[in-house]
């Protein structure tokens, strides 16, 4: 059996942005394995620009961000295996994978980080009535088909969900010469970033229907019409408020679920909030010696913060393959008033990183509030804010020597002026 001091699943931006990482920390033996036949992930269907801001201080496309990634993991000697699908991770750190060229093959590693990505709720998980024409897709499947595979998917579209991706498109449809009807969002608020509300919808005209959603869809070999109808404060629709739009495409942008089955099959603790793993200050799992980054950890607005965490998960992978497991002084992170999830969720205060970043979202929108962080009564930071969404994530930076020590769960809550 072939052994490696770190295996990296998944070649998308948290995993190349690792590799690199755990190379440049000293680590000589790095392999990727990539179900794809080339490194990049879902970066190399995303055309449009406003990649690379914080990494490399330009705008660049998504196969331009992950070339620069992956010229500098090859520079610095990292082996690719793409094509190779992984069907088992191990507690003792084996990795099952197969692949045209080896077949069925079994490795070991001194560390794994898992940055496996996550993948986009379909029709069936938000169980919209009707029959099954075609012309119903998820926004990612529209823009690789328009994206890569060069075929426009319809030309009269209605969008359902508001997130990042699904407004990209309604932009990416309406220069390609489509129609956008209309995108509509279950929540009073919408799901994606500002600047992609301003430059998507607010340029092109197309409406936003909030606190609204699809009841039904109609056409039985292709789609030929949809109905949405207004939401009260439960969710559900509410009678009379039925609007009929005639399109030949639905487009469904309903949200992200980090790709965890393998450490599922594996034991990792998973945390019910973010879907993905439970990680500590270093990215290390509840199964020693496997890490985990990007948006199979939790999921991301920005490409450049998936491809920074992945590093930071090399980095802690590179101090545990020199030192071992850091054990002492173990402490929960706690998701406070208003706060959604926070990242890592496990501190080991005796031993902390000289910085660390902790990741959250509020629940809902909230005005000029204040970001605490605590631990019982004793308040560590706090950080004023003018506004707050819960599509945009936010991080709090602490210097490890704030929280040496440190007996009781730390808490990340926002209160409101």
């Amino acid at each position: 059996m072939k052994h490696y001091q770190a295996v990296v699943i998944g070649a998308g931006c948290a995993g190349l942005g690792a590799a690199v990482a755990l190379k440049q920390n000293g680590i000589q033996e790095v392999l990727i394995l990539e179900k794809d036949e080339e490194a990049g992930g879902i970066l190399n269907q995303c055309i449009h620009n406003g990649f690379g801001l914080t990494t490399f201080k330009e705008q660049l496309s998504g196969p331009a961000f992950a070339e620069r990634f992956e010229d500098q993991a090859e520079q610095l000697g990292v082996e690719f295996k793409t094509g190779t699908m992984v069907t088992k991770l191990n507690p003792d750190k084996t990795i099952e994978y197969v692949n045209p060229k080896e077949g069925y093959t079994t490795i070991s590693a001194d560390a794994i980080i898992l940055a496996v990505g996550c993948y986009e709720r379909s029709r069936g998980a938000v169980e919209i009535p009707g029959e099954r024409p075609a012309g119903i897709y998820t926004a990612g499947q529209a823009q690789r088909y328009l994206n890569i595979d060069g075929y426009l998917v319809g030309k009269r579209v209605f969008i359902l969900g508001s997130g990042d991706i699904g407004l990209i498109m309604a932009r990416r449809m309406t220069l390609e010469g489509a129609k956008v009807l209309g995108v509509a969002e279950l929540m009073p608020y919408s799901n994606g970033l500002p600047r992609n509300m301003k430059q998507c919808l607010e340029d092109f005209n197309i409406p936003l229907y909030l606190s609204h959603t699809v009841t039904h869809v109609y056409g039985h070999d292709r789609l030929e019409r949809v109905e949405i109808a207004e939401v009260g404060p439960d969710r559900k629709p509410i009678a009379g408020t039925e609007k009929s739009f005639d399109v030949d495409t639905l487009l469904l942008s309903v949200g992200l679920i980090p790709e965890n089955h393998l450490g599922d099959d594996c034991g990792i603790e998973m945390d019910p909030h973010t879907k993905g793993p439970v990680v500590d200050e270093n990215y290390m799992t509840s199964i020693e010696g496997v890490f985990a980054a990007g948006n199979g950890l939790n999921v991301h607005d920005l490409a450049d913060y998936a491809a920074h965490q992945g590093g930071k998960a090399g980095e802690g992978a590179a101090r545990y393959i020199k030192n071992g497991k850091m054990k002492e002084g173990t402490v929960r992170t706690v998701a406070g008033e208003n706060v959604g999830y926070v990242v890592p969720g496990v501190l080991h205060t005796a031993s902390l990183p000289p910085v660390i970043e902790f990741y959250f979202r509020v629940r809902k929108p909230l005005k000029a509030s204040d970001v605490i962080v605590r631990s019982g009564e004793k308040v560590i930071r706090t950080i004023a804010k003018d506004h707050l969404i819960p599509s945009e994530m936010e991080n709090v930076i602490l210097a490890g020597k704030q929280l040496d020590g440190l007996q009781e769960d730390l808490v990340i809550e926002v209160k409101e002026k």
